[in-house]
């Protein structure tokens, strides 16, 4: 009988109070997803704009060091990022157009060299069945001539949308780089008084773990672009210093951004220097791609995030799944801000820290060396 409530047993009662508990946290769950989803050209810039400040948010400090006033210093550290990223750019575009013409005659020559054996190979293929193919692929183009203007125009509104999202990104960058502590601090104000202090520290904790990411990537994505500079340049693919560019670019979408710029890298081996070199260079490539995402991806962004290597695996692709690149991007700095604050909330330690000596005493369950966060930091956050 004690067993038992109004005729229900007590495993019942336990199992429905927990289900309803379960079934009201995913619907919360699902009504945020939903709404961050609607709000996603406006959250996606805001989250890059964050990860941006926590990249150069070091050199701005440095400047005021220095002391430069910090409107300037902000001022030169995005011109000066900006002259970085358009100069790289600029550097991997005028290569590639210079290059065009030997890659042309190359293509050419590809081109006729396939041809012949599709015709004397194994293949056997007669000169008539050929042109048939081609004139297949001639007259599906121009069948779909109307399919391809659509998705011309299409791109073109993406690139609009692009651009536009662009400057809202520089736009939130300016001023979490100028005014980060203020905003963080306005934030504050919306947390009840007696909490205050536990969740600016916990807030602290979680951008001193967003900076170990931005860096920990950063060191990811040279190690990708060296590795395979190394192999184009000794097969001496063309562009190699250009492609390596874009491996290093490509390398902080994880996942998806390093495949995509190697398989271009082999594609122009392909075409410039046959199939033994492309063979050779896309063992490069997964070879590089194996120790990204089996080594370095896991170890050193989880030893940088404090995460365990199979979370930061399962949430990248997880985030691949529930949203593409955009969440490949965005889950792990995520996942990391989340568990360092939440660590942060639950330690015993944080109950009696000053915001403002983060940096100098650490939760029991954290490393002894996690950077904290203040006005004089390398975070543009919390102060």
């Amino acid at each position: 009988m004690a067993e038992q409530q109004n005729g229900v047993p007590r495993l019942m009662r336990v199992t429905a109070a927990v289900s309803w508990r379960v079934v009201a946290i995913a619907a919360a769950l699902y009504v945020v997803g939903h709404v961050v989803g609607f709000l996603a050209p406006v959250v996606v810039p805001l989250a890059i704009a964050l990860l941006l400040a926590a990249l150069l948010a070091p050199a701005v400090s440095f400047l005021v060091r220095q002391r430069v006033p910090r409107g300037l210093a902000v001022a030169l550290v995005i011109v000066g990022g900006l002259a970085v990223l358009g100069g790289l750019l600029a550097f991997v575009i005028t290569t590639f157009v210079n290059g065009l013409p030997a890659l042309r005659t190359q293509l050419s020559r590809s081109v006729e060299t396939i041809s012949d054996w599709l015709t004397n190979g194994p293949l056997h293929l007669s000169d008539d069945q050929l042109r048939r193919f081609l004139d297949n692929i001639v007259t599906s183009i121009a069948g779909n001539q109307g399919e391809l203007t659509t998705g011309a125009l299409n791109t073109a509104l993406t690139i609009g949308e692009l651009l536009a999202q662009a400057l809202l990104v520089i736009f939130s960058l300016i001023f979490l780089l100028y005014d980060g502590p203020g905003i963080w601090n306005f934030l504050l104000h919306g947390v009840p008084n007696g909490y205050r202090t536990r969740v600016d520290v916990a807030g602290r904790r979680g951008l001193a773990a967003l900076v170990s990411y931005v860096r920990a990537t950063v060191a990811v994505a040279t190690v990708d672009a060296v590795g395979i500079g190394i192999g184009l340049v000794a097969l001496d693919v063309p562009l190699a210093f250009p492609l390596a560019a874009l491996v290093f670019i490509g390398a902080f979408v994880p996942i998806v951004g390093a495949v995509v710029a190697g398989g271009a890298a082999v594609l122009i081996a392909l075409v410039a220097n046959g199939p033994v070199s492309a063979l050779i260079l896309l063992a490069v490539v997964i070879a590089v791609q194996q120790l990204e995402g089996h080594v370095l991806q896991p170890l050193l962004l989880g030893r940088a995030v404090k995460l365990h290597p199979l979370a930061v695996v399962l949430v990248i692709s997880a985030g691949v799944v529930t949203a593409g690149i955009t969440g490949a991007l965005l889950a792990v700095p995520l996942l990391a801000v989340l568990n360092s604050g939440i660590r942060s909330l639950r330690s015993e330690a944080d109950e009696h820290v000053d915001p403002e000596d983060v940096h100098t005493s650490e939760p029991e369950d954290s490393a002894p060396d996690e950077p904290g966060l203040d006005r004089h930091d390398d975070t543009p956050g919390p102060g």
